[in-house]
């Protein structure tokens, strides 16, 4: 039982570390995947019956989150802008989704605290302005394909 205790709380600390540590790697990983899957969608004016063409890419983020961002806390994490090709500035009202402009998709604002507050245990006085969570972001754009001749646009 001895021998026990003293091998089990080390591998047991190593083994909750390394997934302490995977767990931010995952999501930067997951909200890459799912922004560059709104950008997918948003490029094609794509959208869900009843939803303008930016509330249809934040749900395809959403979905593609794996739970991560759910609900509407979820949503005001996922940030929407359309910018000019040229000059780069960004365009909003009715033209915003206009053929040619760069759509850019991002997470912004997401927190994820760690299991085992480190700072707390390692040192009685954690350094100022310590946390015991990190923000994790992900960003992507691409260029709007033109519209067939004809076809409508989707509100923005």
């Amino acid at each position: 039982m001895v021998e026990f205790a003293l091998v089990f709380v080390p591998v047991l600390a190593l083994l909750l570390g390394i997934v302490d540590f995977a767990i931010p790697i995952f999501l930067v990983a997951t909200f890459h995947h799912a922004v560059r899957e709104g950008v997918r969608y948003g490029i094609t004016y794509q959208t869900f019956s009843g939803l303008s063409q930016t509330d249809s890419i934040k749900k395809v983020v959403q979905q593609n989150a794996v739970g991560f961002l759910n609900g509407p806390s979820g949503l005001d994490k996922i940030v929407v802008k359309y910018y000019n090709p040229t000059t780069f500035a960004q365009v909003t009202g009715p033209n915003a989704n206009a053929g040619g402009n760069i759509v850019e998709v991002s997470i912004q604002g997401f927190s994820w605290s760690f299991m085992a507050p480190l700072w707390q245990y390692l040192s009685g006085n954690p350094p100022a302005g310590a946390s015991n969570s990190i923000s994790i972001s992900a960003i992507s754009s691409d260029r709007l394909e033109q519209l067939p001749l004809g076809a409508p646009r989707p509100t923005p």
